[in-house]
């Protein structure tokens, strides 16, 4: 910390890089006192018009016009790492070096071998005090943390099986522009994208996965034209009439095998027409069952077999106060009103902002994931991708496997 305040940055500006900056600023208005004071400092975006709007926009002292600023200002101390997947090794080792701690957006980079240095990176970091930590923004939803302490305590029994599909439709369009999130190698698309979000998910549940198979990933739309400008996030723009050729996944599907013992049924799209951000779930258990989806994300479903049959059916629960993250993190913290993924950023930047602040673990939210995570997410997209290329064959993730 810079003194008796901690400053922040965030490099990228576009929609993921807002949702930062805004968690950001309200994270000292959630859960009362307890954080020093936290310095809005910089948004930085190879776009100056667009770090210059995201930093008015969200009340950042400042913009800068590249990573490297950030990593000489000496009055930054925390920065959020939100641009394209092949640029985070790079801009994370010299924060890491240069002592600032940083929560990188998923997935930790578009490859194993760029992963595997990062962690060693934020190991070597740590022993200097240095964080390095990843945002699994969604295990910060109220309802999804509900259901995951139902299924840890016991309370629904041992996980039998996980059925889960996030299903957008960012990429509908055939005409929409391409970017980089249309090239790389099977597996960097749709899976990479959204699906890194719902394997987490599926582990909260079941615990590490060990095996995937039956993958299979399908582009839907081969080619998409060459934007006119500047591509932000998943907004169309002007096009030409020349088309590049679009080198990943539109559609993922897969099984899992728990190492624990049960399965799981996964699906991910990014064409999937009428559904903008559609994440759900059931999860089904030895003693009953449980079941979300984020469009309606205040409630759950739960059902326990051991209630008896004269009014069986799954019961419908409002969220509240008595739930996680809601007691003082909303600013009307009252049973059924709004909660969204807009939320879960302001509890991961709050997370980041108490760990870096020192406080005790038990007076703070759960503290958001590490490198080692990170990395475990991405070898467990590789199996599926692996798994796809090979015709659906059975590929165990190798952070599981015995090491000699």
């Amino acid at each position: 910390m810079s003194g008796n305040s901690i400053g922040v940055a965030v490099i990228g500006a576009g929609m993921a890089g807002k949702a930062h900056a805004a968690g950001y600023r309200a994270a000292t208005a959630v859960y009362g006192p307890g954080l020093p004071d936290v310095r809005l400092v910089s948004i930085a975006d190879a776009y100056e018009p667009l770090a210059h709007d995201t930093a008015r926009r969200f009340g950042f002292v400042r913009h800068d016009t590249s990573w490297q600023a950030i990593v000489a200002a000496d009055d930054i101390d925390v920065v959020s790492v939100v641009v394209a997947n092949a640029l985070h090794r790079e801009i994370v080792e010299s924060l890491l070096a240069a002592g600032k701690h940083v929560l990188c957006e998923k997935p930790l980079s578009d490859t194993i071998d760029d992963a595997r240095a990062m962690v060693s990176a934020a190991d070597t970091a740590a022993e200097r005090g240095v964080l390095g930590r990843i945002g699994l923004t969604y295990l910060r939803s109220p309802g999804i943390a509900l259901l995951g302490d139902l299924v840890r305590s016991g309370r629904l029994g041992r996980l039998i099986n996980f059925d889960g599909a996030y299903w957008t439709d960012y990429a509908c369009d055939p005409d929409g522009p391409i970017s980089w999130r249309f090239t790389g190698p099977a597996g960097s698309g749709a899976l990479a994208d959204v699906g890194s979000h719902l394997t987490y998910i599926a582990e909260l549940f079941g615990g590490p996965v060990a095996t995937v198979r039956g993958a299979t990933l399908h582009t839907a739309f081969p080619t998409r034209p060459k934007p006119l400008g500047r591509v932000i996030g998943h907004e169309h723009g002007a096009v030409s009439d020349e088309r590049d050729t679009v080198e990943n996944d539109d559609v993922a599907g897969f099984f899992v095998d728990f190492a624990g013992g049960g399965t799981g049924a996964l699906q991910v799209s990014r064409v999937a027409a009428g559904h903008p951000n559609t994440l759900k779930f059931e999860v089904f258990c030895e003693r009953g069952s449980a079941a979300f989806d984020f469009r309606n994300p205040g409630r759950v479903q739960v059902l326990f077999t051991d209630e008896g049959h004269a009014l069986g059916g799954p019961r419908t629960v409002t969220l509240g106060p008595d739930h996680p993250y809601w007691r003082g993190g909303l600013a009307m913290d009252a049973p059924g009103v709004g909660i969204g993924q807009n939320d879960g950023f302001v509890f991961q930047a709050r997370a980041m902002l108490e760990e870096v602040a020192g406080l005790p673990v038990d007076e703070s939210l759960p503290r958001n994931a590490d490198f080692v995570d990170g990395l475990h997410n991405m070898e467990l997209i590789d199996a599926v991708a692996r798994s796809a290329v090979a015709g659906g064959t059975p590929v165990d993730v190798p952070s599981l496997l015995p090491q000699s």
